[in-house]
Formats: structure tokens, C-alpha cells, sequence
């Protein structure tokens, strides 16, 4: 099990386990509200985009590779050698696949932190309990739940306003423990090949189990 959940948290935080119990959140203030408002916009203008991207997991465990979007809800997270991990969301289910450890997982996307932003059309104000938002000097974070609680985890997104950009974000389990995604540069993309959003269970299909 401890290897499982290494492997999981590996993979974004993409199947974070669920949240405690929370407090219900304090009613945002008119700046907030307005910091919410400006980066639902952003995110819902956000088409293609590519980036670099860093990951630091709980352990302090950290690996990169290339991250491709495609709203709504498709994205390809291509990790690096030696990682061997490759996270494709297709629009309704999220596949992890290991090449090292010949492993292949599916989650619906509906059920991960990511399908916040990766939504058809983005609602922070509406199902999604927002529970902090702080303030920069260049930029702010959102941090915000499924408030329906049908996704399991939090997620805080961090923003740069000047100009506006996603630069990341945070992935939070029940245990407090974080998962970090640091983007280098995220820039629109145009033309994304539809074969990225694509993964199959690259195993053979044995005896008796059907293909995922």
C-alpha cells in the first residue's frame, strides 16, 4: 500500500485521498470575490497551452517534464527519463501509466483535484467551496475544494496578475500533505495533435481481464 500511494502521488496528486473535514468557509471579501472573478476569466480563455513543468512531492522528491492543455478537460503531463511516467486526461477519465513498473491506472477526471480548472465551463463561485485567497506582490493563490465533495483533495492555484499567468499549483491530501506543480513559462499552443490526449493500457490483455 505505501508503495501505491508513492506511485499515486508521483502522478500530480491526480487521485489525492480525501480531504478531512472541514470548517465552512469564511465568506470572501469584495477583493477576493474580484481575484476569483479575474481568474476564472483567465481560465476559462485558457484554450492550448503548453509549458515545463517541476514537481516536488511530500518527500521533497522533485521531477519535470512538458505539459500540454487543452480545455475542456484534456491534458498530457509527459514526465521526463528517468521518471517513466506518462498522466494523459481525455476528458472523462485521467490514465496513469509506469513504464518501470508496468503498472496502468484510470480515475474518472471528475473524481481529481484537476478537474476544477479543467472544466467546460469554470465556476469558482458555484460547487466549489473557495477557502483562501491571499495576495501577492506580483501575483495571488486560490485555494478551493469540491464543495459537492465528488473530487477528492484540494487544490491552490497560483497566479502571477502582470501580466496574468498560471504558474502552478498545490495539491493538498488528508494527511496535510503536498504535492507542488511549478510551470516554466506556460504559453498558448495552437493545433495540439488530438493523439496527446489519448492513452491506452499499453499491457497485454491476459486471460480473463478485460481491457481498461
Amino acid at each position: 500500500m505505501t508503495r501505491f500511494l508513492t506511485r499515486r502521488s508521483l502522478a500530480l496528486g491526480l487521485a489525492a485521498l480525501p480531504i478531512a473535514a472541514q470548517a465552512a468557509p469564511t465568506p470572501l471579501t469584495p477583493e477576493e470575490q474580484a481575484l476569483v472573478a479575474k481568474a476564472t476569466g483567465y481560465l476559462q480563455g485558457l484554450g492550448e497551452a503548453k509549458s515545463r513543468f517541476l514537481q516536488t512531492d511530500a518527500r521533497g522528491r522533485s521531477s519535470q517534464g512538458v505539459v500540454y492543455l487543452k480545455r475542456p478537460g484534456k491534458a498530457r503531463f509527459a514526465y521526463d527519463p528517468p521518471s517513466g511516467l506518462l498522466v494523459v486526461s481525455d476528458g472523462a477519465f485521467v490514465s496513469v501509466a509506469d513504464q518501470r513498473l508496468k503498472t496502468f491506472e484510470r480515475y474518472p477526471l471528475i473524481s481529481t483535484p484537476l478537474s476544477l480548472f479543467l472544466a467546460k465551463q469554470i465556476r469558482l463561485d458555484r460547487g466549489v467551496a473557495v477557502s483562501r485567497v491571499v495576495r501577492f506582490s506580483d501575483g495571488f493563490a486560490i485555494t478551493a475544494r469540491d464543495s459537492r465533495k465528488s473530487t477528492q483533495g484540494e487544490i491552490t492555484l497560483t497566479f502571477a496578475d502582470q501580466p496574468m499567468q498560471l504558474l502552478g499549483w498545490t495539491i493538498t491530501d488528508t494527511r496535510r500533505q503536498e504535492t507542488r506543480i511549478r510551470l516554466a513559462g506556460l504559453a498558448p499552443a495552437s493545433g495540439l495533435d488530438p493523439a496527446l490526449f489519448v492513452l491506452k493500457d499499453p499491457r497485454p490483455v491476459a486471460p480473463g481481464r478485460a481491457r481498461m
